[in-house]
């Protein structure tokens, strides 16, 4: 499929009659919406003939947020805020209590400012021993949100860590997008201080860079997602939501390819890093850890899991698992930290 065709596919999926939430679910499922140039296809793991390692030994567990998780995963923050959401955040949720991964939801804005929505994100019940992530937009710091509607949505899904999500380039696009992203790193800071758990910032497909991890770092942010460039490409949807898929195309490749997103934040320091954007199998979890991240974050391939039933993110977990054991295995690493230190080469010597 080229771009050109994409952006009308795009384009043919829209219904005016839906909602914003319902339409972003819509597209992201459309195979237009998804880039291939994470930069993961750049960089190799160095096999090891004689990796002296027992296969049945290789462990996948990890820790975060205070809770044993048995893959480096996270469930990426994708949906809720419309009908259609609360089955696929049931399914999400299932899944991954089953699978014992971390799981955000999306947005949570439209359930403040109208609560019969909050039902559509409501899946603690499902997840009685892994870590929920809930989520808002930063930007609406500059809209009215503060530390009390920050502590409504952590408290709403009693969730283990707030995500504020950054998102210049699809406001920017989006018909009703909300551009003032001014002041908001004193206003996060005060959020940071404030809410009561951890916050993690992520960007929403166009990357984190070096200077904006500095700015929030600087002001105590501990976690960070670098959502890079190479999954789903939100210009995209939101250009063919306002019927204007030229620009779609224009800024359908802007942003910090994931791989490079990660070296450039994991050469910050000491942080927490989730390594998210293209992130589709458990080789690409592999290359992730390997260039410093300590998880990984999956989106989109699990969004059509969830459509089809829990069962079927449970498997498509499984499956993403077993590839990591594998990459793990012949790699020789034995853990995820092993697999953090193990030789990643770009191709090219480049």
């Amino acid at each position: 499929m080229s771009d050109a065709s994409a952006s009308i596919d795009l384009m043919d999926s829209i219904d005016p009659t839906r909602d914003r939430k319902a339409e972003h679910i819509e597209l992201a499922l459309e195979s237009g919406a998804q880039l291939g140039t994470s930069a993961f296809e750049d960089y190799y793991l160095e096999h090891q003939a004689l990796p002296e390692l027992d296969y049945a030994k290789v462990t996948t567990a990890t820790e975060f947020l205070g809770k044993r998780l048995e893959a480096p995963l996270v469930i990426s923050c994708m949906t809720g805020g419309t009908p259609e959401a609360a089955r696929l955040n049931e399914h999400l949720a299932i899944g991954a209590q089953e699978a014992k991964v971390a799981l955000g939801v999306g947005s949570q804005r439209k359930a403040i400012e109208d609560p019969s929505q909050a039902a559509t994100f409501a899946v603690r019940r499902h997840l009685p021993s892994v870590p929920l992530l809930a989520n808002l937009g930063a930007v609406q710091l500059n809209y009215g949100f503060g530390v009390a509607e920050c502590q409504q949505a952590v408290q709403m899904i009693e969730a283990d860590a707030l995500v504020l999500h950054l998102n210049p380039l699809q406001e920017a696009l989006q018909p009703e997008g909300q551009c003032d992203f001014s002041g908001l790193v004193d206003k996060m800071a005060a959020v940071v201080a404030g809410v009561g758990v951890p916050v993690i910032v992520k960007e929403i497909g166009c990357g984190l860079s070096a200077r904006a991890a500095r700015m929030l770092i600087g002001v105590g942010v501990e976690i960070l997602d670098t959502a890079g460039l190479g999954g789903t490409s939100w210009a995209r949807i939101e250009a063919a939501r306002a019927r204007d898929p030229e620009i779609g195309e224009l800024f359908a490749d802007w942003g910090v390819p994931t791989a490079e997103s990660i070296r450039d934040l994991r050469a910050l320091g000491e942080v927490t890093l989730i390594g998210s954007g293209g992130v589709r199998t458990g080789v690409d979890v592999a290359k992730a850890i390997a260039l410093g991240a300590d998880l990984a974050g999956i989106a989109q391939p699990l969004l059509g899991a969830a459509v089809e039933s829990a069962d079927a993110v449970v498997a498509a977990l499984a499956r993403t698992r077993r590839e990591l054991e594998i990459a793990m295995f012949c790699s020789g690493a034995a853990s995820v930290a092993a697999l953090g230190q193990v030789e990643i080469r770009r191709r090219g010597g480049r």
